[in-house]
């Protein structure tokens, strides 16, 4: 048990490299001024993938209605700022909250069924919800969106300006915050345990792992962080509307795990990152087709492997094919 305790405690010690990595990032609004809003943008997508790649990467659960907990994220948030309160910090939290709730609410449907049936149930959960957005047009805008929503300083003293470097700020913080705790969540002996029910729920359970209990918590908690990414986009951008629940929302966000890789939480941190730089630099120049672009990237990607891909030399040689996830 000790030696289980010793590695785990080494998996999750910080390597020299992440500290100037993160000190770099935090700095990037300052020395990238011109580019704070698409570094806003990259935070919140990040941190939206980090919460997938705690279910899908370490669980081994599979959705396709990842947006159902981003969107409750970011119209709670949005919501409380325009009728409640402007407080950017306690509408996170609220967001938060709010996105935990309808996680822990449906996490009875993934326990049960193949991962087929999970992928119907979470995506029209997702369905539903922007349906239901979209009818509550008193209360959400409908299709108009929920529009002007107004936020107060950070901390009583940063103003969220045009520039976007208050709102990039904002977000990378809170994205540092979830992935130091999200590190040492999946580190610790639960997050081990996780890994167990992804690798083989049947052992799992034969071991006496009770595993039920253990993907109803995690997916919860997974939610929790796609509500906070949510209220992170509704806070900085002012807006929030049904787009916020669209199939596409959750099917990015799966793409980017493809870039970047599942089980390692980075990964979703690179593949946001790549996706959005991608995203920004081709429809720039082809606004129309952007989306064939990245699809024969993820094409490329996938036969020929994430780590061969920077190594144009090795495509052609004998070694096998690696696989993108």
């Amino acid at each position: 048990m000790s030696n289980t305790q010793d590695l785990l405690r080494q998996t999750g010690r910080w390597k020299r490299w992440e500290v100037p990595l993160w000190l770099l990032a935090l700095a990037s609004p300052l020395l990238l001024s011109g580019h704070a809003l698409i570094i806003n943008e990259i935070a919140i997508v990040a941190l939206f993938a980090l919460s997938l790649d705690l279910i899908l990467g370490f669980t081994g659960i599979v959705s396709l209605g990842h947006a159902a907990f981003f969107g409750m994220g970011a119209y709670s948030a949005a919501l409380f700022a325009k009728l409640v309160m402007p407080d950017p910090l306690v509408g996170l939290a609220v967001g938060i909250a709010c996105a935990a709730l309808l996680g822990a609410l449906c996490s009875a449907t993934i326990l049960r069924g193949t991962d087929l049936t999970r992928l119907m149930v979470t995506l029209g959960v997702a369905l539903i919800l922007g349906e239901l957005a979209n009818k509550l047009d008193w209360l959400t805008g409908g299709a108009d969106g929920l529009q002007g929503v107004m936020m107060g300083p950070l901390l009583g003293q940063f103003e969220f300006d045009l520039t976007g470097r208050t709102a990039a700020w904002y977000s990378l913080t809170v994205l540092l915050v979830v992935f130091v705790i999200t590190r040492r969540f999946v580190n610790s002996p639960f997050g081990a345990t996780l890994k167990a029910i992804r690798d083989n729920r049947l052992r799992a359970m034969a071991i006496g792992i009770a595993v039920n209990s253990r993907m109803a918590l995690v997916y919860t908690v997974a939610a929790a962080l796609a509500g906070a990414a949510g209220a992170l986009l509704a806070q900085t951008t002012g807006f929030a509307s049904l787009d916020l629940f669209e199939f596409h929302r959750s099917a990015d966000v799966m793409l980017i795990l493809v870039i970047g890789g599942v089980g390692w939480l980075y990964g979703g941190i690179t593949g946001a990152i790549v996706f959005k730089l991608m995203q920004d630099a081709i429809s720039s120049i082809t606004p129309q087709y952007w989306t064939f672009w990245i699809g024969l990237f993820l094409v490329v990607l996938v036969l020929v492997g994430r780590e061969r891909l920077i190594r144009p030399w090795t495509w052609f040689g004998k070694g096998k094919t690696g696989g993108a996830a």
